[in-house]
C-alpha cells in the first residue's frame, strides 16, 4: 500500500539520510543529464540503434581494461571501451558495405555478438580481480555514498565517484556548447555541413567517443542496458514539448531531476531498484508527454514535427 510519509518524507528524517540520499540524487542527475545531452544528438541523427549497440558493444572492452588492470577508475577503462566501440563500429561498417545485410542487421548482428563476449569474460577471473555481472548490467547507484573518498595533496575532497561523474558531466556540457552548431548542421544536413567545410566524419567519431565516455562513466551507477533509458527518454519526452534544439537540450536539465528525485521515491515506496526506478519514472513522464504534447501529440490537433522527424520542423540555431 502506498504511505506518502513513508515514501516522501522519511527518506529525508534524519542528518544521515539526507547526506546519503543527496549522493544518490545528485549521481542520478549527472548521469541523466550527460546522457541526455549526448541522446539528443543520437536521436537527431537517428542513431538510437546505434546507441544501443554502442552501449552494449563496448562491454569487452570495459571487462579487459578491468580484468587487466583491476581498476574501474575512467582513465584505462575509457580506452578499452573506445577501442571496443570504434571495433564494432567498423564492424558494422564492415557488415553493411562488404555483405548483403543491411545497416539494423549488422547493428543487431554485430552488438549482440559484442555483447556475449563481454558476458562470457565476465565469468573470467585473473588473480584476485573479479567483476560482478550485476555491477556492469544493473549498476548500483545505491552504493554511491560508499565510494572511496578523493584526496588531493592530502586534502579530502569528498565523494570519489560524484567527481569523476562530474568532471564527466562538465566535459560534456562544455563539448555540447562548444562543438553545438558542427553537431547540430552535420545532424539535420550533411550535404551542406560538407559545403561548409565541416569535417563530418570526425564529427560523428568525436560523437562516438563522447558517448563511449558518457556510458563508462555511468554503467557503474546505472550498468549498461539502463544507461540506454537514460539516453533515449529525456530527448524524445522534451520533442512533444519543444519544436527547438536548444530548448530540448535546456530541457534535459529538469527532466534529470525529476528522473533522480522521483526514482528514489519510487524505490523507497516499492522497494525496487533504484537506477530502474529512474528508468520507469520516465517512461511515467514519456507517456503524458507523448499523449498532450503541443508538438505531435496523439491527442492534440498540433501538425508540427517533432524532433525525429529532421531538419524541416526545426530552424538551425
Amino acid at each position: 500500500m502506498f504511505n506518502l510519509v513513508e515514501s516522501l518524507i522519511d527518506a529525508w528524517s534524519t542528518h544521515e539520510q539526507v547526506i546519503w540520499n543527496l549522493q544518490i540524487v545528485f549521481m542520478g542527475i549527472m548521469v541523466s543529464l550527460s546522457c541526455g545531452l549526448v541522446g539528443c544528438f543520437v536521436v537527431v541523427r537517428r542513431m538510437a540503434l546505434l546507441g544501443d549497440a554502442v552501449s552494449h558493444g563496448i562491454l569487452p572492452g570495459i571487462v579487459i581494461a578491468y580484468l587487466l588492470t583491476g581498476s574501474l577508475s575512467v582513465g584505462p577503462v575509457w580506452i578499452g571501451a573506445c577501442i571496443a566501440g570504434l571495433g564494432c563500429g567498423a564492424c558494422i561498417e564492415w557488415l553493411r558495405t562488404k555483405t548483403p545485410l543491411r545497416e539494423d542487421a549488422a547493428m543487431g548482428l554485430t552488438f549482440t555478438s559484442f555483447f556475449a563476449l563481454g558476458i562470457v569474460l565476465l565469468s573470467l577471473e585473473v588473480g584476485q580481480v573479479h567483476l560482478d555481472p550485476a555491477c556492469i548490467l544493473y549498476g548500483e547507484i545505491g552504493l554511491t555514498p560508499l565510494a572511496p573518498e578523493l584526496v588531493l595533496w592530502g586534502v579530502p575532497c569528498g565523494n570519489q565517484a560524484l567527481w569523476n561523474m562530474g568532471l564527466v558531466c562538465l566535459a560534456t556540457m562544455i563539448s555540447t556548447v562548444v562543438f553545438y552548431r558542427f553537431l547540430l548542421v552535420t545532424s539535420f544536413d550533411t550535404s551542406l555541413a560538407r559545403s561548409l567545410g565541416m569535417p563530418v566524419a570526425s564529427i560523428q567519431y568525436g560523437l562516438m567517443l563522447l558517448l563511449a565516455l558518457v556510458v563508462v562513466a555511468s554503467f557503474e551507477s546505472v550498468g549498461v542496458i539502463l544507461v540506454l533509458a537514460m539516453m533515449i527518454l529525456p530527448p524524445v519526452s522534451s520533442s512533444f514539448l519543444f519544436r527547438r534544439l536548444p530548448n530540448i537540450l535546456l530541457s534535459c536539465l529538469p527532466l534529470s531531476i525529476l528522473y533522480s528525485l522521483g526514482g528514489l521515491h519510487l524505490a523507497y515506496w516499492m522497494n525496487f531498484p533504484i537506477s530502474a526506478s529512474m528508468a520507469i519514472t520516465g517512461v511515467v513522464i514519456f507517456l503524458p508527454c507523448c499523449l498532450f504534447g503541443p508538438n505531435g501529440g496523439i491527442f492534440t490537433n498540433t501538425k508540427s514535427l517533432s524532433i525525429q522527424e529532421g531538419s524541416k520542423g526545426i530552424p538551425i540555431n
